[in-house]
């Protein structure tokens, strides 16, 4: 079989994955995140077996399989702001900025405002205000209306009084 074929394939293995994953099916998505690994490689599918183990708590084997997503196309976006959300939710605040800014220039990312907002999350963390509020208000420029940055841009504001 032709590596477009194969692709095709993996690449519907992956879709499926993802509507399993959605319906709150883990495991299922995993198995089929799996198969379409086995047939065609794709950032797009090491992202989401890990976006899947972070639902099952495993936060480390979640940023392996976004490095993994890396090491095949360093142009997606979603695997660098993935292992930024993970290191958060380990606590591990000033590593996650890094890859959370990686996420920021990548060429191909959606959706575009989650860094920006995990990287306020971080600032206002760290009792960094006046950074945190940049970082929400550049994502209320990039997605409109967004209400957890409403709410913490209007919360940290507060806190200034």
């Amino acid at each position: 079989m032709d590596d477009s074929v194969l692709k095709h394939e993996a690449l519907a293995l992956w879709t499926k994955g993802q509507r399993h994953q959605l319906r709150g099916d883990i495991e299922r998505a995993i198995e089929l995140y799996t198969k379409s690994l086995a047939l065609y490689p794709t950032a797009e599918a090491y992202t989401f077996r890990g976006w899947a183990y972070s639902f099952q708590g495993r936060l480390d084997d979640a940023i392996d399989e976004c490095k993994k997503a890396i090491a095949v196309d360093p142009t997606f976006g979603n695997p660098y702001n993935d292992i930024g959300s993970y290191l958060l939710k380990k606590g591990q605040l000033d590593q996650a900025i890094e890859w959370l800014e990686k996420a920021k220039t990548a060429p191909r990312y959606e959706p575009r405002h989650f860094p920006y907002m995990n990287l306020g999350c971080i600032y206002a963390q760290k009792w960094m205000v006046l950074q945190a509020i940049r970082e929400f208000e550049t994502a209320l420029q990039i997605h409109p209306g967004e209400r957890t940055c409403v709410t913490m841009v209007q919360q940290l504001r507060g806190s200034l009084n």
